[in-house]
């Protein structure tokens, strides 16, 4: 039996010659898009139409002149605002616009940034020491630029103070003023919590930053290099020797 090589392989036989003119096949769009544009043959019901694109001369031309002018560019005649009068058509290579507007939207998802949100649980007779300690961690969080949750929560008959959760939020929120503002208030009660919501103030986390160095700056102060290259803590001589001590008190009398 002969082997009859497939069509799509390798031994197809090559086109001859340029693209042959005239409208590019219409893409089947996979995803059923209900905003898909309207190209070449499928741009119907219109007479005339309002024509633009590059190396075209802008105006209005009939349906079948800006098919043609299309089919001369071996480009696309795209149909861009359906609701004007009459409908404004592109002259485009409409493959090379859909790679584009993909490639657009990939590269802003993966730009997005991430918002992420960290929980703060008080009961409804919370102590100042686990207060405290609960909103140092809320305020690490906004400087970190995440959101946070705080919520009181009523376990059993503890609903009925619902009154302490209000004041308990109210404080947190005065509290964080500096870090992050709610973002509606009242506190919203759901179910046996007293949830609301924080975002970090702009410019927080640029003010953390802009104090880094100012920190190392005094560190370096503090310090100074001997010879055998470890820093040693720089002291006052007259800490440590009563003599030099006494010298000193001298000249200062001596100077008066």
């Amino acid at each position: 039996m002969a082997f009859t090589p497939h069509s799509g392989g390798p031994n197809r036989p090559k086109p001859s010659g340029a693209r042959p003119k005239g409208p590019r096949p219409t893409m089947q769009n996979n995803n059923n898009n209900k905003d898909e544009h309207r190209i070449n043959e499928r741009i119907r019901g219109v007479k005339e139409v309002r024509l633009v694109g590059d190396n075209v001369t802008m105006g209005i031309y009939t349906i079948q002149e800006a098919m043609r002018i299309a089919e001369d560019l071996e480009l696309d005649l795209v149909e861009i605002s359906a609701s004007a009068n009459p409908p404004v058509c592109k002259v485009m290579d409409y493959q090379k616009f859909c790679y584009q507007q993909k490639k657009k939207a990939k590269e802003a998802k993966a730009n997005a940034a991430k918002v992420v949100v960290k929980e703060i649980r008080f009961g409804p007779q919370t102590d100042d020491h686990d207060y405290e300690f609960k909103l140092r961690h809320a305020k690490e969080f906004l400087q970190e630029g995440s959101k946070v949750k705080a919520y009181v929560f009523f376990k059993g008959r503890s609903i009925l103070f619902k009154d302490q959760g209000e004041v308990l939020l109210a404080r947190f929120t005065q509290d964080l003023q500096d870090f992050g503002k709610p973002d509606s208030y009242p506190p919203v009660l759901e179910g046996k919590r007293m949830i609301l919501m924080f975002s970090p103030k702009a410019g927080v986390k640029k003010e953390q930053k802009k104090d880094q160095p100012n920190q190392k700056a005094e560190k370096k102060q503090q310090t100074v290099e001997i010879k055998g290259g470890k820093p040693e803590v720089e002291r006052d001589v007259t800490e440590t020797n009563p003599l030099a001590a006494a010298l000193k008190d001298a000249g200062l009398k001596g100077e008066e």
